[in-house]
Order: C-alpha cells, then structure tokens, then sequence
C-alpha cells in the first residue's frame, strides 16, 4: 500500500480537459517554477554573494579572538566571503608579494614600508595597535623584573643562560625581538639557551609555558591565553615596543587578478567607525582592558 500522504493521480476526481487546456496549464506550471528558481538569491540573502577574498594577516589577530568578532561583522554587511591565512607578517607579506592574497593586516612597520614601496601594496593604513611585553616564569630566573628596558631583560637573560623562545618566523613579533637583541650588543645563533619555534604567538607561549621560558609576544594574545599558561608578565611599559598593526591592499596593477574591490571593502570596513567601536571594547568585559587600541583617523 502507499504512504498515508501520498496521493496517487488515480484517487483525484477527474474533469475532463481538452489537449488546449492541458498544454496551457503545463505551460503556466513551468513558467511559474522558472520564476521560482530565479527568484530564489534574492530572497534567501540579506545581501548579494559577491565571492571570496583572501586575506592573510598574523597570527595575533587571530589567537585573540578579535577576527572571530569583525570578520563575521564585515561578511554580512557586504556579501564577501573571507578565507582568512594567519601566518607571521613576513609570511603575509610575502603572500602579497606573489599575488596569493588580497588584503593583509600585519604589524611590521618596516617591512610594510618597502612592500608599499616596492609596490606590492596600496593604500597603507593604520588600524590599532597594544605593545610587546616579556612573559616568562613565575620564578624569574634571570631576575629581570623591575629592569628599566627591554634591552635590559634581554641583557640579564643571556647573561643568565635562562631559556628564551622565539618565533623564528620573520613575523613582526621576531622581527622586534631581533632588533632588542641586536640593541643590546647579543648575538643568540648557535646558543643553547635560544630556541626558536617556528610556530605562531599561541603556539609558542604553550611552548614557553612548558619549558618555563621567556619570550616576547603581543599582549592581546598573551591575554587571551592567560588562563591556560604558567606564565607572567614580567617586564612591560618601554615606547619601543609599541606594537602598530596596518591593513595593506595588493595592488591590482602588479596583480590584475586580485580581488581589488573586495579589498578596498575590506580595509575601509576595518578602519570604519563600526570596527573600531569594537576594537576599542574588544576584551574589556573578559579581561578588565581592551587587547588592541583603535588608530584609524
């Protein structure tokens, strides 16, 4: 027997109906489903699907949490779809140099600087920006809390031999660390005491946490993993180690393929009232202090 809702043709009173009618109403079906179809976009989204765009930044940005707050934000509003790389600022950087992503979010001043001039990127602008501190264990060993400067920590830790971490990325976080180190006169290669990870900034306060090392990392991420990690801030508060993040558009001219317009879409979002309303209350509620202090004029 059939399933109680089915209706078999069979058991619907008939009408008899000329060939005429019968092709009309066939016709008058079909148009309808067409319209149907065609109609369905349109109703199913708040704004049209205009693609993907691919934008790498750091490994900050996203171990914080804060792209998980403004990249579904910015999705909504314009349709655009965000495949998000989170590697080290050089990494991005160079993602952007070989036309592999559309817009970056990175913090390496410097390397921004001749990425834009080289012409690799447009329209460089700033976003927000925390600083750098040095966590390390509890314990201190090489006793640099309450030191004066950076170079300073640096200096009593090498002259401790006390384990440090570092990214070894060429992120902007290594490429800060290096220049503390180059200030204070210390070669590290070939020390045993100075590893390098080669993972993002989560990843290697995990690592510090476990060896009971030092190491240098933005403050939004070190807050943001707080809770899981035997570390403490143990020197904080020099101008040097502000720490700027600027959004970076791929140029279309070196790049025709680029998702120019999606970029253009994406960095005027992040440097907009909106975003850094929500830059600017990012982590107060969780950690009694913003992780990232908006910058955009």
């Amino acid at each position: 027997m059939p399933p109680r809702n089915l209706i078999r043709v069979r058991d619907l009173p008939r009408k008899p109906v000329s060939h005429r009618n019968g092709y009309r109403f066939s016709f008058i079906f079909l148009a309808s489903m067409i319209t149907l179809v065609f109609s369905l976009p349109v109703s199913l989204h708040s704004s049209p699907n205009r693609g993907e765009i691919i934008l790498a930044t750091t490994t900050s940005t996203q171990d914080s949490g804060l792209l998980d707050v403004l990249i579904p934000l910015f999705e909504r509003k314009t349709g655009y779809f965000v495949k998000t790389i989170a590697v080290g600022s050089g990494q991005a950087l160079a993602l952007g140099r070989r036309g592999e992503a559309d817009v970056l979010l990175v913090h390496a001043p410097e390397d921004e600087r001749a990425f834009v001039a080289a012409g690799f990127g447009i329209h460089r602008r700033p976003v927000m920006y925390n600083d750098f501190i040095i966590v390390g264990p509890p314990s201190d060993p090489a006793g640099i809390h309450g030191v004066r400067s950076a170079v300073d920590a640096f200096r009593k830790i090498a002259c401790a031999r006390a384990p440090f971490l570092s990214r070894g990325d060429n992120s902007g976080t290594h490429v800060k660390e290096r220049a503390v180190w180059s200030l204070a006169g210390i070669k590290v290669e070939g020390e045993q005491w100075y590893q390098e990870t080669g993972l993002g900034m989560g990843e290697t306060l995990t690592v510090a946490s476990e060896k009971k090392a030092y190491t240098l990392t933005d403050r939004g991420s070190y807050l943001a993993l707080k809770r899981r990690l035997n570390l403490i801030i143990l020197f904080e508060g020099d101008r040097a180690l502000k720490n700027v993040y600027h959004v970076i558009e791929v140029n279309p001219e070196r790049w025709p393929h680029v998702k120019a317009k999606g970029a253009r879409a994406f960095a005027e979002f992040i440097v907009s009232q909106e975003a850094q309303h929500i830059i600017k209350n990012f982590g107060v509620e969780r950690f009694g202090t913003p992780l990232f202090f908006p910058l955009a004029k």
